[in-house]
Order: structure tokens, then C-alpha cells, then sequence
């Protein structure tokens, strides 16, 4: 066995339920990153990605993550009829803040001012087709505009009864701290896996001591973790946007492939899939740093929602965790192109 197929580690067993931050709402243990289901990973099947989420629900999973700079407003409007059927099953996650330049498809616009919140929750409540929305994220932080003033405005969103409660990604320590003594936060998503662990050195120990959950994006690293390809740029569509990102290409993609080797070998033990191993690897790490870590991979298909869900009743010994640790270290190239996207410090 290759350890790149879903196996024995696949049932119907609904997942397990977790609190959002102290105060936040209730959720499965794993949520569902929407964006691929209409942009960025390539040509996509309308009708499986809805079939995948009313698969996902039926197996626990209850957040569901969106923004809208997906698709330009087009990945919230694609939910509205599943969100619309499942209201009260659900929590709905939506993120202001990133626009697309007008001359440039590939350049990104940080915007945190007040007056654009405000306009951007208003907008993303009509994409939906909902009266508010349960999680609402700061999508990436702008420094021009102080922290504080940001979350200020998210706050007036809650007292208006548009928004339920607060997150933030890819957000300092300092910043964190900055915005919860101005209104409490749920929840900070930034990509945490076996590839990314850079937020492990203060981010994560600050949102544990302020009772914040972490929501992991890319807990897969965007399907590399999988298996799934090697080279971006030779084997992914052209409209597919890893082909942008360092560590899919190149040299590095080669030097990363091979790091792929003890998540293998870990997989074979556990009779369970790549996947599989990498999410259990981030699930667990709600145990050392004793704070909920809900990660929200993305698929637009209903058998890797099966997949990754079992992967939550995965148990990982020490051994294991010993093999997969060196990992991060080794990782050739950098998160993304243009790391001014991130934010500075994040870890």
C-alpha cells in the first residue's frame, strides 16, 4: 500500500464537536474550506462540489469557510442555496479585506478601513442571502489602518446584529492581544501544517492564554501533503494558482516531494492515506498547545470528505510524531510569491 488512498480509516462516523474560542460557537472538530469549489484550484464540477456539501454536513462537519475575494464574490454566491437549506446546522464564515488590482489579476489589495468593512459585511450578506453572518474575518491586515480601529468596526457589526462573532488571520501575536481587548476574538485562521509551523513560536501560545481557537487553512498543504502532484507547473491546469506559489515549482517541488517519505511511512502503519496522516498531525496539536484547532481543508468531492473526516479518529503515538517532526524544517521555498502578502511576523 502507497499510503495515497483513503482505506480503512474511511466510515460513517458523525465527527466530534469543539467550542470556537471561550465564547464562540459550537463546531465539528473540521470544517470545510469552500474557495476551490469556484476558483483557484482549476476546473471544478458544480454539482459534486454541492453534493460534497451536503456529504460534509452529514458526516459533522458545520463550518464552513468562504470569503469575499473568492472568485470575486462568486464562492458566496454559490453557498447561498446550501446555506440557505441548512441555516440553523451551520456556522457560516465569510473574510473582508483582499482585493484584486484592476491591472493585475495576480496583485492583491489590503483594505481595512472602517467605511470599506462596513460596505464589504453589506455585500457578502446579499451574496449569501442571509441576515448575518456567524464568523466574520479579518482576511489579511492592512498596518496603514491601526488594528484597533479594524476591530472597532467589527464590533459595530456585531451590535448591529450583522455578525455573531470575530476572527482574524494571519495576524501577529501583538495584533492579536491588540484586538481582543478591544472585542473578543473566536477564532485566528493561518496555514498551519507539516509544511507551515512557523505560527507555533508566539501566535498559537497567545491565542491559547486569550482563549481564541485556530482555524488551519491549507492544513494539506493545497493538496502537495496528498500526494496528489509533484510538480505544479507541469502537472496542474494554467488557471490553477499553485503554479504561482515557490514550493510547488522547480527545484523545490522536487526537494519537498521527498519529504512526503515519513508521512508515508506513518500512513502505511495506520493503514490510512497521506492526507489523512497530515490532517491527524494538526488535529492533535490542540493537545501540546491546549487550545481548539478546527482546520478547514478544501475538496469539492464527497469521497475526500469521507476521507478527511476519518482522519479526525486518528491516533498518532509518539514514534509517529517523532517521524513527521523534522519535516517543516527541511521545506524549500517560500509560502507564497509575493510574502508581503502575509503578514510580517506572523509567527
Amino acid at each position: 500500500m502507497t499510503g495515497t488512498e483513503p482505506t480503512s480509516q474511511v466510515s460513517e462516523e458523525r465527527i466530534s464537536t469543539v467550542e470556537l474560542g471561550n465564547n464562540g460557537p459550537v463546531v465539528g472538530i473540521q470544517g470545510l474550506g469552500c474557495m476551490g469549489m469556484s476558483w483557484a484550484y482549476g476546473p471544478t464540477d458544480a454539482d459534486e462540489a454541492r453534493a460534497t456539501l451536503e456529504r460534509s454536513l452529514e458526516l459533522g462537519v458545520t463550518l464552513y469557510d468562504t470569503a469575499d475575494a473568492y472568485a470575486a464574490g462568486e464562492n458566496e454566491k454559490f453557498l447561498a442555496p446550501f446555506v440557505k437549506a441548512h441555516r440553523d446546522e451551520i456556522v457560516l464564515a465569510t473574510k473582508f479585506a483582499i482585493g484584486t488590482d484592476p491591472g493585475d489579476p495576480y496583485k492583491r489589495i489590503i483594505n481595512n478601513d472602517p467605511a470599506y468593512i462596513r460596505t464589504c459585511i453589506d455585500a457578502s450578506l446579499q451574496r449569501l442571502a442571509v441576515d448575518s453572518v456567524d464568523l466574520y474575518y479579518m482576511h489579511r491586515r492592512d498596518p496603514k489602518v491601526p488594528i484597533e480601529e479594524t476591530v472597532g468596526a467589527m464590533a459595530e457589526l456585531v451590535a448591529a446584529g450583522k455578525v455573531k462573532h470575530l476572527g482574524l488571520s494571519e495576524v501577529t501575536a501583538d495584533e492579536l492581544r491588540a484586538a481582543q481587548a478591544v472585542h473578543p476574538i473566536a477564532a485566528v485562521q493561518s496555514e498551519w501544517s507539516l509544511f507551515s509551523r512557523d505560527i507555533e513560536r508566539s501566535v498559537v501560545p497567545a491565542a491559547a492564554e486569550l482563549g481564541v481557537a485556530l482555524v488551519p487553512y491549507s492544513p494539506l498543504g493545497r493538496g502537495f501533503l496528498t500526494g496528489a502532484f509533484v510538480s505544479a507547473d507541469k502537472e496542474l491546469s494554467a488557471d490553477d494558482f499553485r503554479r504561482q506559489q515557490p514550493r510547488f515549482t522547480g527545484d523545490n517541488a522536487a526537494v519537498n516531494a521527498a519529504l512526503l517519505e515519513p508521512v508515508r511511512k506513518v500512513a502505511d502503519a495506520h493503514g490510512a492515506s497521506l492526507g489523512q496522516i497530515a490532517l491527524a498531525w494538526v488535529q492533535r496539536q490542540s493537545e501540546p498547545f491546549g487550545l481548539a484547532v478546527v482546520p478547514i481543508p478544501g475538496t469539492r468531492k464527497r469521497g475526500r470528505v469521507e476521507e478527511n473526516t476519518a482522519a479526525t479518529r486518528i491516533a498518532l503515538t509518539d514514534e509517529d510524531l517523532a517521524l513527521l517532526e523534522p519535516i517543516a524544517s527541511q521545506v524549500s521555498g517560500d509560502r507564497y510569491a509575493d510574502m508581503a502578502f502575509t503578514s510580517a511576523g506572523r509567527e
